[in-house]
């Protein structure tokens, strides 16, 4: 049995760790910015292979308390890295830290990167080479005020690289992101699924491997296969059983975009994830489209947003006609608009009945929630 800590997308804690529970993971434990919980190999492999949400699953491998460089480096050292991967494996170190005391980070990598290396030489004459772009390895260090605590990373690239995006929209979602917030929409497989400004597509392609059951690790590598434990067996028996668990299902996922380029993205991804039997892409100006025939669904959109000031003008006229067009046509449907820029979603002019905080990076955004009901849902006046 093992400890882990597996980060996510500050927000998106509490679907991670339902998922993790799936997984079979014990002593779950939600904290701001990811979980912590316990399990075998598998519940690692599972993990990795299974979670939406995910960015990276990390395996605790020392907890100690510090008060300078010196401590961290003996910290570093006591570890038995020559018993977790080969000296022939290149290592990453990477570091962070909430309320160190500590002036430069960048020598504590160093000085974990020293450790590790004179650990080796210590016990086997031999030391792995650094290579800070793809390693085999990666060793991540975060200190808070008094304890400095070591992991080895076990997803290798981050879990949100799924191996689809075969090109890259302008400002694109990350893919765990998407995925949560398809999820924080509450959509299922039987429901139409809308983005009307979905460039990359990557809303739409997290929501049909969902619908269609897809293990999102399936198409990659991790970084446990090249640990010292690695049980080839087990791996091979639950990628397996990930590939039979996807299912057949019609799906209704269905996106536009008025950029070209953009909607040449969307289509080269959507291709790359096996999924054109399952998304229906064109172009088209958002207030031109209409809803599918059928039961009402769900409507779901990372819209832009100016930097310059011609493109806020552009904006602000759009999103009064984006409100109008959502009351007139889509009324029995739900609308989640993810948004960095709070004024400018105030300018659709319909209230709101949920905001979820989220954050993209480093900024903090809101996933909107709007139920189109028959008859005004416009703000009071004193609310706009």
């Amino acid at each position: 049995m093992n400890a882990y800590f597996a980060t996510c997308p500050r927000g998106l804690e509490p679907l991670l760790q339902a998922e993790l529970a799936r997984c079979g993971a014990t002593d779950v434990r939600a904290v701001p910015g990811g979980v912590a919980f316990s399990g075998g190999l598998e519940v690692c492999y599972r993990a990795n292979l299974e979670s939406r949400m995910a960015t990276r699953v990390l395996r605790l491998v020392a907890h100690e308390p510090y008060r300078n460089e010196q401590q961290v480096y003996s910290a570093a050292y006591d570890v038995a890295w020559h018993e977790r991967f080969a000296p022939s494996r290149s290592i990453r170190v990477d570091v962070s830290a909430v309320r160190s005391p500590l002036k430069s980070l960048d020598f504590i990598t160093l000085r974990i990167k020293d450790a590790v290396c004179d650990r080796f030489r210590a016990e086997s004459g031999v030391r792995p080479n650094v290579d800070t772009r793809s390693p085999d390895v990666r060793v991540h260090a975060f200190l808070d005020a008094e304890t400095v605590t070591l992991y080895l990373d076990t997803s290798g690239e981050p879990l949100y690289k799924r191996g689809y995006r075969a090109h890259n929209a302008l400002a694109p979602l990350k893919e765990n992101l998407a995925a949560g917030i398809v999820a924080l929409t509450g959509w299922q497989p039987d429901q139409p699924l809308l983005d009307p400004m979905c460039g990359g597509g990557t809303l739409l392609i997290e929501a049909g491997m969902m619908g269609l059951g897809v293990a999102p690790g399936l198409g990659r590598g991790f970084g446990f296969e090249r640990l010292s434990d690695f049980d080839v067996g087990l791996w091979q028996r639950l990628r397996a059983s990930a590939q039979t668990a996807r299912t057949q299902r019609p799906l209704q996922l269905l996106g536009s975009d008025l950029s070209g380029r953009e909607l040449e993205a969307a289509h080269a991804n959507v291709r790359a994830a096996g999924l054109e039997n399952a998304v229906a892409l064109k172009q088209a100006q958002v207030t031109d489209l209409r809803p599918p025939s059928g039961a009402p669904g769900v409507i779901v959109m990372n819209p832009p947003y100016g930097v310059r000031m011609g493109e806020q003008d552009e904006l602000a006229a759009l999103y009064p006609r984006l409100g109008d067009w959502l009351k007139q046509f889509f009324a029995g449907w739900r609308c989640y608009i993810f948004s960095g820029d709070p004024t400018i979603v105030k300018l659709i002019g319909l209230k709101a009945s949920r905001r979820t905080p989220l954050y993209n990076g480093a900024i903090e955004c809101r996933l909107f929630e709007y139920r189109l009901v028959e008859g005004s849902m416009r703000r009071p006046k004193r609310e706009s």
